[in-house]
């Protein structure tokens, strides 16, 4: 199931929201985990029973662990943590390795592999690193233990952040597994509907429209457009990508919040970066920050001489881009912004700081947006020609027509994505999301969130479906 559908807006979250603030505190946990599961199984059917199987498989492993010795609590948290990966490198990636051994085979004229292509469970890469954050966390002593198989299943499978994130620490939802009383008062729930409203806005106002244009580009080969729609569609997909996958993480923020769940902060202006290392610190920022606490920092992190330094930061970035999907175009982005923050180290920041604040935006903008080449790109071929095709300066007019509605939308997104370089900008957005907001804001911004949920219901009945960008990851 996803968000922007109208059997999500009009049914399945109306008739949750019915049975979870009817019910007494004590069994809410109960309604969201079963709503959680049906959300699920509704867009993965085939993979319910072999997600549930894992959950109490490392549930009961990392039980264990926690009741060990330091010698036997490091065997059962490899054994997790073998499990987890084991289970995301052959839903995710044995499909990959498999073609690429055929190639290698082709090339020497052996017998290919005989496969049958394994399909991908929804949500797979967000849902393993949360169940590896539970185990390393539990591990360290950041946290205690869930109290049941139960409570781990809510925490993994709870449907707001389940498919898409933002990647949510055990530590960071700890507490409010057993007590959100803090979060749940009526204030919350409206502001948590309003920043609900402005995701939904973001993907099927703004990044809907987007993606139509920017997938018809890049359906057709370079040779046959112009540099013109080459850099349209590149910018197209440069903000489709940040109101989609920014768009959802709001909607997931704002029905945390309307159940009273404090989830952490995804994205915060990240086009407005003055350099790659800023934009990483601003796009993605559970992502970044797992990588960080979980992979770098085991590797040395900082600690390490230099040279050892940028070898962690070329893995974890490399890692990174694998895991955004199987492809070389994946590896290779990820090793784009790894040697990004290796130059950032080295003198690219000097230069920056230098220049002043809005050139660094303007040239990290392009830096960013010279690797969503690679992201979108179906090989490294045709990122290739593409990149040809950007700088042939090749201005003649070719059959892609940019009407209105594209243009205005281009336009606001491009708006919405710089105003944040003005700093009270940048901290409005949190003001407009505290429940704490004075009454007559509160009550504008709820009125502007129910005029925006009917303009997006409208659009996404009249209109086809588009699903989430990181649905396929």
């Amino acid at each position: 199931m996803v968000f922007s559908t109208p059997l999500f807006l009009f049914y399945f979250l109306p008739i949750f929201l019915v049975f979870y603030y009817l019910s007494n505190h004590k069994i809410q946990n109960i309604i969201l985990l079963v709503f959680s599961i049906l959300f699920y199984t509704w867009g993965a059917p085939k993979f319910i029973v072999i997600v549930l199987s894992s959950l109490f498989v490392d549930y009961y492993i990392i039980k264990k662990m926690s009741t060990q010795e330091s010698r036997s609590r490091k065997w059962y948290l490899i054994a997790s943590i073998i499990l987890n990966t084991g289970f995301l490198l052959y839903f995710k990636y044995a499909n990959f390795f498999v073609e690429n051994v055929n190639e290698v085979f082709t090339l020497f004229h052996l017998k290919p592999v005989g496969w049958t292509k394994v399909l991908l469970p929804i949500g797979i890469s967000f849902f393993t690193f949360q169940k590896m954050s539970y185990t390393i966390d539990v591990y360290r002593k950041n946290g205690n233990p869930l109290k049941s198989v139960f409570d781990y299943a809510l925490y993994i499978l709870m449907f707001p952040q389940l498919i898409a994130g933002p990647i949510v620490r055990f530590k960071e939802v700890e507490k409010q597994l057993y007590d959100r009383s803090e979060n749940n008062g009526f204030d919350n729930r409206l502001v948590g509907f309003f920043r609900f409203t402005i995701g939904l806005s973001k993907k099927v106002l703004i990044a809907n429209v987007l993606a139509e244009q920017a997938d018809a580009i890049f359906a057709v080969s370079p040779d046959f457009y112009s540099s013109t729609s080459a850099w349209i569609g590149l910018l197209a997909y440069t903000f489709q990508i940040y109101f989609d996958f920014s768009g959802y993480s709001d909607m997931a923020l704002g029905l945390g919040k309307m159940i009273g769940y404090e989830f952490p902060e995804n994205f915060n202006f990240p086009y407005i970066s003055q350099s790659i290392s800023e934009f990483w610190r601003r796009w993605h920022i559970t992502l970044g920050n797992w990588m960080k606490d979980y992979i770098y920092i085991p590797l040395g992190g900082n600690r390490v001489k230099v040279s050892r330094m940028y070898l962690n930061l070329i893995i974890v970035f490399t890692v990174s881009g694998f895991w955004h999907g199987a492809a070389w175009t994946f590896v290779a982005w990820g090793a784009y912004h790894g040697l990004f923050l290796i130059a950032d180290r080295l003198f690219l920041l000097k230069v920056l700081r230098k220049i002043g604040k809005i050139p660094s935006v303007i040239i990290t903008f392009f830096f960013a947006i010279m690797g969503w080449v690679l992201f979108r790109s179906e090989s490294l071929h045709y990122a290739w020609n593409f990149y040809k095709k950007l700088f042939a300066f090749d201005f003649r007019i070719d059959e892609f027509y940019f009407d209105p509605k594209f243009v205005t939308m281009l336009s606001l997104a491009a708006l919405f994505s710089f105003m944040g370089v003005h700093k009270k900008v940048e901290n409005l957005q949190y003001r407009l999301y505290d429940k704490r907001l004075a009454m007559k804001p509160m009550i504008i911004s709820v009125m502007c969130g129910v005029v925006l949920y009917i303009l997006c219901g409208g659009s996404l009945m009249a209109g086809g479906f588009n699903p989430f960008i990181y649905f396929r990851f």
